[in-house]
This record gives structure tokens, sequence and C-alpha cells, in this order.
């Protein structure tokens, strides 16, 4: 086991009602999200997500080798809900690639609370940007894995 996953996970604390700004990464960094469909499957995943009624997606981006998402977490435990959504969205890039039981994700996830005092639609403009900043696109417009409840 990484070490340093392993302490991220023994510091983790899931508080019902929190803002958590989590971000995971496919296997080996690959470039799994440039294919247009297998980020729409997993773009559906994260909708499914909330559809369970255990979290609330506010802002998500899906960069070419990972995912920032940023999500309200309603019931239940965050590693439990970044789990099942990790499980349930490399299913579906394997049915889209035709891979069945391949690993997509790299072990865990990292996470971080949002503070109360933060600013939510500053946070999920930064989180959206993701795409200017890495140099993928001019405009935001132009990237089409993102959403924001508040954008």
């Amino acid at each position: 086991m990484n070490w340093h996953a392993h302490a991220l996970r023994t510091g983790r604390y899931s508080e019902r009602g929190r803002i958590y700004l989590v971000t995971t990464v496919t296997a080996g960094r690959a470039p799994l999200f440039a294919d247009f469909r297998v980020a729409r499957a997993v773009v559906h995943e994260l909708q499914r997500s909330d559809e369970t009624g255990l979290c609330r997606t506010l802002a998500y981006v899906l960069m070419p080798d990972h995912l920032h998402w940023l999500v309200e977490l309603v019931e239940g435990d965050l590693s439990r809900v970044a789990g099942r959504f990790k499980s349930s969205a490399a299913a579906a890039m394997n049915r889209e690639l035709g891979t069945p039981k391949v690993r997509r994700w790299q072990r865990g996830f990292h996470d971080r609370a949002v503070r109360q005092e933060d600013d939510l639609v500053d946070l999920a403009r930064y989180v959206v940007a993701n795409p200017l900043r890495a140099g993928l696109v001019k405009r935001i417009a132009e990237y089409p894995h993102w959403d924001a409840v508040w954008l």
C-alpha cells in the first residue's frame, strides 16, 4: 500500500451536509476522457450518483485523465460515495471501451472539506476553469465535460 494514500485515508472524516472537493485520477493517468463517449459515460455516472440521494453534485470538470468534483455529502460516508461512483464509472468506461474488468482509476482519491467561509461560486468557477488553465481550450464554452449549478 502506498503510505501517502494511506495517510490521506486515516485523517478522513465524513460529515453530512459538508461540501467536499474530490479529485480522482485514472489508472496510470491514461487520458481516457479524451474519448468523448467515455467522458459522457462518466458524466452520466455522476448524475446517477446524485439520484442515489447520498450526494449532490455542485460542480465538476472531467479532464483527460482526472476528475474534479465539488459535491455535497447528503447521507453516508464520503469514501463510500466516491467508491461507489468510481466503481460504476469504471464499469461504464469498460462497457464503452469493450474491456471488461479493467481497472480504470488509481486507488483512493484526494478530498478537501470546503470551509463555511469559502465562496462556493468562486470555487466552482475555479474547478470548471481547469481546461483553460491546462491550455485545452481558449474559452470554457468550448469544453464539453463540465457543469456547475450556478454557472
